[in-house]
C-alpha cells in the first residue's frame, strides 16, 4: 500500500454505485443502501472500502455492516414507505416522510437536552455538562465523520436535523463557562468526530486551556473514531504533523492529554496504518483509551472482545469501555439483551490478564448517568439484574449496587422495572436526582 499517495475520498448516497466492489451485492442489497441512507446517515471512504471491508463476505462482513446500511436497519413499514415514494421521485413527500420516521427514532436519546449548560442567560448549545468533573464541548467544525457508523446514537448531527443538533463555533464561550466552574477538571472533545477538522481550528479550542488562567482543567479528551476510519489523518493528511505538535504541546503544558479512540472490532485494528498512526500518537505522551457499544451483528461475541482488548493492549492501548447500544436509531438491529450483554461481558474478560481488565461494562449512558449491568443473581428468592451507577448526575450515588427485576427481552435501562415490588428505584425517591440537576454547582458544596 502507498501510504505516501493516499488521498481522502468518500462515498455517499450520490456516488456509491460507483464502488465497482459493490457488484459483490444483490440489487435489493444495492438498492436498500439508497433507502435506508436517506434516514440513517450513509458515509463511507476508500480506505474503509479497500483496506477493512472483506468483499467476499458481504453483507456479513462486520465492517460493512458497521459503514453500509442494510434493509433491517428500518421497521419493515418505513422501508416500504420511503422506497414507496422514492420510486415516485417525491421529493417533497419524501422529505417529509424521513423527518416523521426520524423523529421516531428517538434522535437524542438519554436525555441529551437537559445537559445543555447556560452562561450569563445564554444557553451553550454546544456544550454538555452532565457529570461534575467534565465538560463535552462539539466544536462546529468537527460535526462530522470519516465515515459514518449505522449504529451512531448522534446520527441527528450528521442528518440536517438542525434543531436537534449539538455544535458550537465560539471557543471564547466554551473558556468562559470554564472559567466560572473551577471544578471542571476535564474537557471533552467531541462530535461527529472533532479530528476531522484542521489541527488549526483544534488549536484555538485547546491552547488557550494550557495556560495558567485555566489550571483546573486537567485533562483533555478527544473522542474520536479517526483511528479506525481514517489513520492517514496522523501519517500523510497536509497537517497531520501540526496535529502531532498540538498533542505534544498539551504534555508539555502538564496536562493528560486522553484520546479516547472507538474501535467496534479487531480488524480496525490489523492494518500497517492503523498501527503506525497509534505508534505516533502515542510517541507524543498522549494515551489512547479505547471503547465500543457491544452490537448484534457485529461484535456480539466473547471471543471479538477478547482478541481485541489483548490486541489493543498489545499496541498500548487501554480498555476502557463496553456500552451497550443506545436506544436509538437501528436500535432494533444492533441491540442485545442486557443478559447476554452481560455474559459476553465476563466470558471475554476472564479471558484476558489482568493489564487488559481496566475496561468496563456493559454500560448503559442512561438519563440518569452510566449504569452498570453486574449481573443476574437471586435476591430474596426474586431473579434480579444488579445494577450500579459508574457516573451519576449526582455523584453521592455512584458505587451504590441496586436491583431491577429480571427480564430477559430488557435491552435498554427505560425497560427495567425495580425489583421487590417497588414502584420506583431508590435514586428516584425524594428527588435525589433533581435536587442535584437543578443547580449542578449544588454538587460542588
Amino acid at each position: 500500500m502507498d501510504m505516501e499517495n493516499k488521498k481522502y475520498r468518500n462515498f455517499i448516497l450520490r456516488n456509491y454505485n460507483d464502488l465497482p466492489q459493490l457488484s459483490a451485492l444483490s440489487d435489493q442489497e444495492r438498492e436498500a443502501i439508497g433507502v435506508v441512507g436517506r434516514v440513517l446517515p450513509f458515509k463511507a471512504n476508500n480506505y474503509v472500502v479497500e483496506e477493512l471491508i472483506d468483499w467476499g463476505n458481504v453483507p456479513e462482513d462486520p465492517i460493512f455492516t458497521l459503514t453500509f446500511p442494510r434493509e433491517e436497519m428500518l421497521a419493515k413499514t418505513h422501508y416500504a414507505q420511503v422506497k414507496k415514494l422514492i420510486d415516485a421521485n417525491d421529493e417533497a413527500g419524501l422529505k417529509q416522510k424521513v423527518y416523521d420516521i426520524r423523529m421516531k427514532l428517538n434522535p437524542n436519546p438519554a436525555g441529551q437536552e437537559h445537559n445543555v449548560p447556560m452562561v450569563d442567560g445564554i444557553k451553550l448549545h454546544g456544550m454538555q455538562h452532565k457529570y461534575r468533573e467534565t465538560v463535552l464541548f462539539f466544536p462546529s467544525q468537527g460535526q462530522t465523520c470519516h465515515a459514518y457508523c449505522t449504529f451512531c446514537f448522534r446520527w441527528p448531527q450528521f442528518s440536517g436535523m438542525n434543531e436537534l443538533k449539538f455544535a458550537m463555533k465560539e471557543a471564547d464561550l466554551l473558556h468562559k463557562y470554564l472559567l466560572k466552574h473551577p471544578k471542571v477538571s476535564d474537557v471533552l472533545f467531541t462530535g461527529g468526530d472533532p479530528l476531522t477538522a484542521k489541527a488549526s481550528i483544534l488549536s484555538a479550542y485547546i491552547e488557550p486551556l494550557l495556560t495558567k488562567e485555566f489550571s483546573h482543567i486537567r485533562n483533555i479528551r478527544i473522542g474520536s473514531k479517526t483511528l479506525a476510519y481514517w489513520p492517514y489523518r496522523f501519517l500523510t493528511d497536509k497537517d497531520a504533523d501540526d496535529m502531532l505538535r498540538l498533542f505534544e504541546k498539551v504534555k508539555k503544558a502538564g496536562k493528560h492529554l486522553a484520546f479516547q479512540g472507538h474501535f467496534n472490532h479487531p480488524v480496525e485494528l490489523s492494518t500497517d496504518a492503523v498501527k503506525q498512526a497509534i505508534a505516533r500518537i502515542l510517541n507524543t505522551g498522549a494515551q489512547i483509551r479505547t471503547q465500543s457499544p457491544l452490537l448484534r451483528h457485529i461484535n456480539d461475541d466473547p471471543k471479538v472482545w477478547a482478541n481485541m482488548w489483548k490486541e489493543q493492549v498489545r499496541q498500548g492501548l487501554i480498555p476502557y469501555y463496553m456500552f451497550v447500544a443506545r436506544d436509538t436509531g437501528s436500535k432494533t438491529f444492533f441491540e442485545v439483551p442486557l443478559e447476554k450483554a452481560w455474559n459476553v461481558f465476563r466470558k471475554a474478560y476472564r479471558n484476558v490478564s489482568g493489564i487488559c481488565r481496566t475496561v468496563r461494562g456493559p454500560s448503559m449512558s442512561a438519563n440518569p448517568g452510566k449504569i452498570q449491568v453486574l449481573g443476574v443473581t437471586q435476591v430474596r428468592g426474586e431473579k434480579v439484574f444488579v445494577l450500579r451507577f459508574l457516573q451519576c448526575r449526582n455523584p453521592h450515588l455512584v458505587d451504590i449496587p441496586f436491583f431491577a427485576r429480571y427480564d430477559k427481552k430488557a435491552t435498554w435501562f427505560d425497560e427495567l422495572k425495580p425489583a421487590f415490588g417497588e414502584e420506583e428505584f431508590f435514586f428516584q425517591k425524594d428527588n435525589l436526582l433533581g435536587k442535584y440537576q437543578k443547580d449542578i454547582d449544588f454538587i460542588w458544596e
